[in-house]
């Protein structure tokens, strides 16, 4: 008998062990995480997306397993920002005039003619005063995390009249982003700003709902709004940019060598992303001649003047004259 109890005894101290140690050091598989944005699977953003799943998965030893969903799949572009914050998404591509609803400054990268041209966005994307700025939000945002910046493209008027002068654009009904930034170029001009989510802007526009839009020209190719509209207007209004944020419980829960991985990966997307969605800007002239319609290389000069006022005293400034200054001391 008393072998017995000494048996059973060494058989649940065995047992015992072996769970406790099973548990400690039971296999655990990788971490799955959501990127989620608002562009279609055939742009340049999406690819980069995916490469920077899978560069992510192969550094970090199949650690972190990245899915991908695009075209708006877990929403609009408000509803996966504010997803970073409650953990339903992980990664997200979130222009900098939404972004600049949480912190003002930030918004300034897409403020209309704020830029020169690419070169002036390179060098910004590179700056110290990027970096300022993306500290500034993940303070702000209690901890989203701005990786890195890709050149979005400079948005152009989409309509079926040819944009030639601001004085044509007056009474426009166009559609442009539910950001209050965007305002400031359609207030300069004297037209007739209507927010109409990204998904429904192309029945918009062949239902007449609205008479124009703007985006870059990948973009106009994407959505197929060259279809419903004859012109193809370059006033190159806004350089536009994405940012790449990881929300805050997820960065939070990254060893600091997975962190730099990330930040690593993503910047380096960003980079090869914007050289890429720039020389399609300049192939798709061409290209959307093709398809019958007519590229209006439109005197940017009289908009600019038009706008120039408001980027140093108006409402809708949400940054400083010093950050104004700031970034055009980066041309």
């Amino acid at each position: 008998m008393k072998k017995l109890i000494i048996a059973v005894v060494a058989l649940c101290l065995v047992a015992g062990f072996v769970f406790a140690g099973g548990e400690k050091e039971a296999p655990k598989g990788p971490v799955q995480l959501k990127w989620a944005h608002v562009y279609e699977t055939g742009e340049e953003f999406h690819k980069w997306a995916l490469w920077s799943a899978e560069e992510i998965k192969k550094k970090t030893k199949g650690a972190y397993q990245i899915e991908v969903f695009p075209a708006s799949a877990l929403g609009k572009e408000s509803d996966i920002v504010q997803g970073l914050s409650l953990g339903s998404v992980d990664i997200v591509y979130a222009g900098s005039a939404f972004i600049g609803n949480t912190y003002g400054p930030i918004a300034i990268g897409e403020a209309p003619f704020m830029f020169e041209g690419f070169k002036h966005f390179q060098n910004f994307a590179k700056s110290p005063f990027f970096k300022e700025l993306a500290d500034g939000y993940e303070k702000a945002s209690k901890g989203n995390k701005v990786t890195a910046v890709t050149y979005y493209g400079a948005r152009c008027v989409t309509s079926k009249k040819p944009i030639n002068k601001p004085e044509d654009m007056k009474g426009l009904k166009i559609r442009v982003p539910n950001a209050p930034l965007y305002l400031m170029f359609t207030e300069a001009v004297g037209a007739n700003a209507a927010p109409i989510a990204f998904a429904e802007v192309y029945l918009a526009l062949q239902q007449g709902v609205v008479d124009a839009q703007e985006n870059p020209l990948p973009t106009i190719q994407a959505k197929k709004f060259y279809e419903v509209q004859k012109y193809i207007n370059l006033t190159q209004h806004i350089v536009n940019n994405l940012l790449t944020i990881i929300g805050s419980p997820t960065w939070k829960k990254l060893s600091p060598e997975s962190q730099q991985i990330f930040a690593d990966v993503t910047r380096e997307a960003a980079e090869k992303c914007s050289l890429a969605i720039n020389k399609a800007e300049d192939d798709l002239l061409v290209w959307f001649e093709k398809q019958g319609n007519i590229v209006n290389k439109t005197d940017r000069a009289p908009f600019i003047q038009a706008v120039a006022p408001s980027l140093k005293s108006s409402p809708r400034m949400t940054w400083s004259l010093e950050d104004y200054n700031k970034m055009q001391a980066l041309r």
